[in-house]
Parts: structure tokens; C-alpha cells; sequence
């Protein structure tokens, strides 16, 4: 990968594509064998869709781009944590790795209605072998949260 194709940057890209577009401030990208396979941004309120998370639009695309639903040795960038429905998601698509700039604890602090459930409780809990890497380019992805913010977009849920 280049440095253009760096996969958080493109995650926050489309997190911000999503934000100008009425949406919420999340965006994830998938990476395999060093190549982007999929980045998405959340398309909750364009769907009325409650599962069009972020991440689960990445998985979706990945899978249907390869070929196939098992994604081991995958990575996912996470402008925020992953809900535990996404996190879910991605243990049964068998991501290696995700790595998350915001916390929960932050999309919760924004008023977004989040389930206060940890991807290391849901790991330790349901003994997922998927690594979690928190804090990746946080002071970024949070950046994204003040610009939601700043539009003062009414439709947290």
C-alpha cells in the first residue's frame, strides 16, 4: 500500500463523505493481503436501515468482491469501535484485526445510543481470536465527531 492508500485515512474520507451526505461520522475500511477491498461510511438514516453500519457495509463488500465470507488475514479500520453487532459481524467473517480510532465511551459522549459493551469484553466474553488495536489515529477520527457536531445534525439516534 501506498501512502495514499493508507486504509484509516481512506475509513475518515469516507466518514466524511457520509457526514456531508446527512449521515452519521463513521467509516470503515477493509485490507487484504495490503490492498483495499472495501471502504464504506454509515448509511443508517439514507436506508432506514439500522444494521447499514459502517462496518457491516465494508463486510458486505469485501465478501461480495472476493468471492467468498470467510476474510482471514483481513484487517478493518474503524473510525470508531465497533458496536457489538458490527463486532459480531466481523468475528463470524474472520477478521484477523480491526483497528479503531474513537471509543464507544466517545460515541456515546456525542449522543449516539451505544450499547456500552467493549470489543475486548466481547472478545474476552466470547473468545474471539480477532486482535483489537484501539486508539489508531484517534485524535483524527474524533475530529470527525466535532464535524458531525458542528452541523448540529439533529438525527442522533
Amino acid at each position: 500500500m501506498s501512502d495514499k492508500q493508507d486504509p484509516m485515512q481512506c475509513a475518515i474520507d469516507k466518514a466524511r463523505e457520509g457526514i456531508l451526505q446527512g449521515q452519521s461520522p463513521f467509516g470503515a475500511c477493509i485490507v487484504l493481503d495490503g490492498k483495499i477491498v472495501a471502504c464504506c461510511h454509515n448509511q443508517v438514516w439514507q436506508h432506514n436501515d439500522i444494521t447499514a453500519h459502517a462496518e457491516v457495509l465494508a463486510l458486505r463488500e469485501a465478501c461480495k468482491a472476493l468471492g467468498t465470507i470467510d476474510l482471514t488475514g483481513a484487517l478493518l479500520y474503524s473510525t470508531c469501535e465497533p458496536c457489538p453487532m458490527c463486532f459480531s459481524a466481523i468475528h463470524w467473517a474472520k477478521v484477523s484485526k480491526i483497528f479503531y480510532g474513537a471509543s464507544i465511551s466517545d460515541a456515546q459522549a456525542l449522543g449516539f445510543n451505544e450499547l456500552t459493551v467493549s470489543n475486548v469484553q466481547m472478545k474476552d466474553l466470547g473468545g474471539s481470536p480477532v486482535e483489537i488495536v484501539p486508539k489508531w489515529r484517534r485524535e483524527d477520527c474524533l475530529r470527525l465527531f466535532q464535524e458531525f457536531a458542528d452541523l448540529q445534525n439533529p438525527k442522533i439516534y
